[in-house]
């Protein structure tokens, strides 16, 4: 087993497949092991905490982090594109068991959009158990980062996603408080995707399965319903569109300046905290709704583009 030495403030190790479950047509939920996640932890609930995940190269070799340390990464892209393998972000769905026998479990969707595939759902659509994989995960104590859900003291949350964010808004769900109280808007490919989510009795879950339907078509005509809005606006045309979107109330991608941002009080929507993820001209499309048209206040947004019709993701 390649595992990282105890010098990284991070875990960096393989992990095997425990257990490999079908959940819906769109989405298989694989268990992962290790002893080396005794370690895994972080300061408060999940949320929507992200892990790297290093697939197999496309002879099925992993590539090896024995001995690793702080140079891991750039050791690691200085192997041949086609030996090293792919490095993905998936969410932590669930935790289970504890010490030696923590699992980690990770939905995978299978595809990001009809008829196109990426070397994580390739490999989650033939996984079994005992197939390897390495992780770059938080160790208990150490700050990693990877949370971006951050409500601060919003009284009313509006969670939105199509299926690349259902596990994280499942697992937001799962850790907020029973009194919490807000919306959570899900689209998926079809209605066989649609999941029991455990969530507070305050808060709404809407799923809305495209069924044939154009990506973001009725995520975005029913956010706008849901503040008032006509049902169709404005959607951004490709040269608009950052693949790269990623805003939370602290940091943004386009280097927009935050700290100077007043708070509006007054505003009918002050509220609000709204996190919204999933493809990237969807959510620039939904950015321009909440701050553009409904003038909600960027410390109240997150909006993280998770991935882009069309274009490679990096490693």
């Amino acid at each position: 087993m390649s595992t990282a030495t105890q010098e990284l403030p991070l875990i960096l190790s393989e992990v095997e497949v425990t257990a490999v479950e079908q959940v819906s047509p769109t989405f298989v939920r694989i268990e992962l092991g290790s002893p080396a996640l005794a370690d895994f932890g972080v300061d408060g609930p999940l949320f929507d905490q992200r892990l790297k995940v290093v697939f197999p190269n496309e002879a099925g070799r992993l590539a090896s982090f024995e001995g690793a340390d702080e140079s891991w990464f750039t050791t690691w892209m200085d192997i041949p594109a086609e030996e090293r393998g792919h490095m993905r972000t998936y969410t932590v769905r669930e935790v289970r068991g504890e010490g030696v026998d923590t699992r980690l479990v990770v939905d995978f969707v299978l595809h990001l959009a009809e008829g196109a595939t990426g070397p994580g759902s390739a490999w989650a659509a033939k996984a079994v158990v005992g197939d390897r994989l390495v992780i770059l995960a938080p160790r208990r104590g150490v700050p990693f980062g990877g949370i971006e859900f951050d409500p601060g003291t919003a009284r009313n949350l509006f969670l939105v996603g199509d299926e690349t964010a259902v596990p994280a808004i499942a697992s937001i769900l799962a850790d907020l408080p029973a009194k919490a109280v807000g919306t959570a808007l899900l689209e998926v490919p079809v209605a066989a995707d649609v999941q029991e989510l455990v969530h507070p009795e305050g808060v709404e879950v809407i799923w809305l399965p495209r069924d044939g339907a154009p990506h973001g078509e009725k995520l975005i005509s029913t956010v706008r319903e849901h503040f008032g809005l006509a049902p169709v606006g404005e959607v951004v045309d490709d040269v608009s569109v950052d693949p790269d979107l990623w805003e939370t109330p602290t940091y943004s991608s386009s280097g927009e300046e935050l700290d100077d941002t007043v708070v509006v009080i007054g505003h009918d929507l002050a509220g609000l905290y709204a996190w919204i993820a999933g493809e990237s001209k969807v959510v620039t499309t939904l950015r321009r709704v909440l701050v553009k048209e409904l003038e909600i206040d960027r410390h109240q947004v997150a909006f993280m583009g998770y991935w882009r019709h069309g274009v490679a993701m990096r490693s």
